[in-house]
């Protein structure tokens, strides 16, 4: 089993971005046919690798190629939207995939996207909160008060009281959230209390624990990709995985994730057998046998796609047969 994650960054300039979301697109709509169980799509803004703004329209777009395949939007910075257009715009994908589309909430970390979109970064905690009251009140379908508004959210999510929504973060302060809200958590790994802390957190708040994931050791690679030759894949394709690893770098400063690279080159970055890895087709079967999954992000840093190709098709023909051998 595999799952795609696409961010859309470009390395390779604007030029590039047409050609990337085409890829995008079919390789979702390939992946549902050769053993993808799941495809993520996330968001940032202002980055000037054109990361992508708007993961909704291509988790929108995504779902009318493919039937079955869960979505996630991993992860969407709910404290930049107004609430009220978020909940219908979650409800109108939600009937479009035939509640296929799941939700990791998180605050965000880097001010420029706050001071973009006019909000200030204190408090964006308590705006979390204040959004995910309003959504869920939203799905309701009944009349409601907001801000002064008068606000009415049709039509209804397919699902019924919207769709799946998980905390995402990396502090105890997201976690007690996920706790107070009932609400799944996905961390950044690094930090193995956590799961105390939320376990103990809804004993407080009164209530059900549901789904923690806290990646350690194995699952820090996040970005893993399969090649006949390896050594020559990391000449062609490792400056764009250095590429995406040093601008995640250069956004989380100081903080911790066992998927953050500190490298400065292609070689640090493949010593590194961290989060981007490229195995050869034995070592790909040997991870999926051991760890059951390969997580992909087939344009990392904007691969162009006849390099990315290869890879998907080399885990679809090669890896999962052996691996299922």
């Amino acid at each position: 089993m595999f799952t795609m994650r696409f961010d859309m960054r470009a390395k390779d300039g604007p030029e590039t971005t047409t050609a990337l979301y085409g890829a995008a697109v079919e390789m979702a709509e390939w992946g549902e046919k050769n053993g993808c169980i799941a495809v993520q799509v996330s968001e940032h803004h202002g980055s000037p690798d054109g990361y992508l703004p708007t993961p909704m329209l291509l988790a929108s777009a995504i779902s009318a190629r493919t039937r079955s395949t869960p979505i996630q939007v991993a992860a969407l910075l709910v404290p930049l939207h107004d609430p009220v257009a978020l909940a219908e715009q979650m409800a109108v994908l939600d009937i479009l995939s035939g509640g296929r589309v799941s939700f990791i909430c998180a605050v965000g970390y880097r001010p420029e996207e706050y001071a973009m979109f006019g909000h200030p970064m204190k408090g964006r905690g308590k705006r979390m909160e204040e959004c995910l009251r309003v959504l869920k009140r939203a799905w309701t379908g009944e009349p409601f008060d907001y801000e002064g508004r008068s606000v009415q959210v049709t039509p209804l999510p397919a699902t019924p009281g919207g769709p799946p929504l998980v905390m995402g973060g990396n502090s105890r302060v997201a976690v007690r959230r996920a706790a107070r809200f009932e609400m799944g958590m996905m961390t950044q790994g690094g930090d193995a209390s956590l799961e105390d802390v939320y376990r103990e957190a809804c004993a407080e708040f009164g209530t059900s624990p549901q789904a923690f994931i806290n990646p350690v050791g194995a699952d820090a690679a996040h970005s893993v990709f399969v090649a006949e030759d390896p050594d020559r894949a990391w000449s062609e394709i490792g400056p764009y995985l250095l590429h995406d690893a040093q601008m995640y770098a250069s956004w989380m400063g100081e903080s911790v994730a066992i998927t953050k690279s500190v490298a400065k080159t292609t070689d640090e970055l493949r010593a590194e057998h961290g989060n981007y890895r490229i195995l050869s087709v034995e070592e790909a079967t040997s991870h999926v046998r051991e760890n059951g999954i390969l997580m992909t992000q087939p344009l990392s840093g904007g691969i162009p796609p006849e390099l990315a190709w290869p890879s998907l098709e080399l885990i679809a023909n090669k890896v999962l047969p052996a691996a299922r051998g």
